[in-house]
């Protein structure tokens, strides 16, 4: 009976501490980082400042929460990627999967591109970098030609942009989504067929 009820309790708490994420998100997005207080956040919650301080002492364990719990299918994807044969086939799967990744994330990468100074203040900042750099060592030829490496980067990239700057234009978000994926798959063909030697 114990082990049920402890389990709910955790169930319960992982909840709560998802809840308090997802709300702290929103006022980060709304009205920026800076300017939400931890009894905002409590307010909007409809709990105590005291119960917040159980599951996040700071604005900062809370973002930093997120951001890993957020990008830990980026890491996966890095693991996976890195046990892979380098092989086009593994870079157009990669950025497949980021793509999915970004987009279950958008919220949170949506406020990292609003408050990029407070995200370098923190220690998400220098994080995200060794993601970028996880991910842009796997899609990359380093004996490729200078102007290849820059589309395999690129692909990467356009990802991010198709996510910022397509999210209030008209249409379908699947349909953009899929269109932005094709653009990055595109680049990362043309990157690695110029960097094959002619037969």
């Amino acid at each position: 009976m114990d082990v049920t009820m402890d389990g709910t309790k955790q169930r319960r708490r992982g909840n709560t501490r998802q809840r308090i994420q997802d709300v702290a998100l929103d006022l980060f997005a709304e009205q920026g980082y800076e300017k939400t207080s931890l009894r905002e956040i409590a307010e909007q919650l409809d709990v105590t400042k005291a119960a917040l301080y159980y599951h996040f002492k700071t604005k900062e364990e809370i973002i930093v929460s997120i951001f890993t719990d957020l990008t830990k299918p980026i890491e996966d994807l890095i693991e996976w990627g890195r046990s892979q044969p380098h092989t086009l086939d593994t870079k157009q799967e990669l950025l497949r999967r980021y793509s999915r990744a970004l987009n279950e994330a958008a919220p949170f990468f949506r406020f990292m591109q609003e408050n990029q100074a407070t995200v370098r203040e923190l220690q998400i900042g220098e994080s995200f970098k060794d993601r970028m750099r996880g991910l842009r060592d796997i899609v990359i030829d380093p004996d490729a030609p200078l102007a290849d490496q820059v589309r395999c980067v690129s692909a990467i990239f356009t990802l991010h942009a198709g996510m910022f700057f397509l999210h209030d234009l008209e249409g379908d978000p699947g349909d953009k989504r899929e269109a932005v994926l094709e653009v990055a798959i595109d680049l990362i063909t043309q990157a690695h067929q110029g960097s094959q030697p002619s037969s």
